[in-house]
């Protein structure tokens, strides 16, 4: 469905504008690499707040950045964690993909219908959200215990397991994320996966879920973004691919005690200050 609100405007990011994009992207793919997520909650208010792009635009940019950050970590990964060692866990991929790619494909779907101030008003409040999410995986931890795999009888866990991949894709799909910050506990809560296990099982899930919102968002007069955006996408995927090189090389070597509990107020403050001036235009 297209509108007219979502008419994209060109931006021909040259001097200062290309600097902020490789800069902010090197910073938010650091601080993202050095606790282990894709940056994608911070690029959205830095898409919209600094370089100006409507709701809905900023939302596909970011899926497509996502898209490329994602892909490259999971094949650094793989080193590390093998195919070998994601197979045996299978079924619990599938499960949540069975929930997230519906999720994903409606949930798209729903925010090209959108107004543009009703779609800044559900990304702040997801935004926060997020943040609120990540402050307490920082402050409790995730501990690999399979709970409700040993309390719900095995046709309840699928249930379970279904509806959260749903609820995780539309997550995803509305934002542009990966969705990590949510589909990392679901895993590990579910499955009883450790937690490098479970952010290398949560990027096989990410991937096809955020093309099922990829391909939805296709139909939207925003989906131009990618066309007449482009020097400013490059700049800030250069930017995020470096940046998480950088931290996922410095992890160890630079002290992240409160770190999370840190960029999650950032999040929300940067949240409420995008809204507040998407409320103001």
């Amino acid at each position: 469905m297209k509108s007219a609100q979502h008419t994209v405007h060109p931006l021909a990011c040259t001097g200062s504008c290309a600097v902020k994009a490789v800069g902010w992207s090197l910073l938010i793919g650091v601080l993202g690499g050095l606790i282990g997520l894709g940056g994608a909650e911070f690029r959205l208010p830095l898409l919209i707040g600094v370089f100006g792009l409507v709701s809905l635009q900023a939302v596909i940019a970011n899926k497509v950045l996502s898209l490329l950050v994602v892909s490259a970590a999971l094949l650094s990964r793989l080193p590390a964690v093998g195919l070998e060692q994601l197979w045996p866990h299978r079924d619990g991929v599938i499960n949540l993909l069975a929930g997230s790619l519906v999720g994903a494909w409606w949930a798209a779907g729903w925010a090209m219908r959108l107004s543009r101030r009703t779609l800044d008003a559900v990304l702040f409040g997801l935004l926060v959200f997020l943040a609120c999410a990540m402050a307490l995986e920082q402050a409790l931890g995730l501990q690999a215990l399979p709970v409700l795999q040993q309390v719900l009888p095995q046709w309840a866990h699928i249930v379970v397991g279904v509806m959260a991949g749903l609820t995780i894709g539309m997550v995803a799909a509305v934002m542009g994320v990966a969705g990590g910050e949510l589909l990392i506990p679901a895993i590990v809560l579910l499955w009883g996966l450790d937690v490098k296990l479970a952010g290398s099982v949560s990027l096989l899930i990410s991937l096809p879920t955020m093309l099922a919102g990829f391909v939805r968002y296709r139909e939207s007069a925003a989906f131009q973004v990618l066309r007449q955006q482009r020097s400013l996408l490059v700049l800030m995927a250069a930017g995020s691919l470096l940046g998480a090189v950088l931290g996922g090389l410095l992890v160890g070597a630079v002290p992240t005690q409160g770190l999370g509990l840190l960029l999650s107020a950032v999040l929300a403050v940067s949240a409420w200050k995008v809204f507040r001036r998407s409320r103001q235009a």
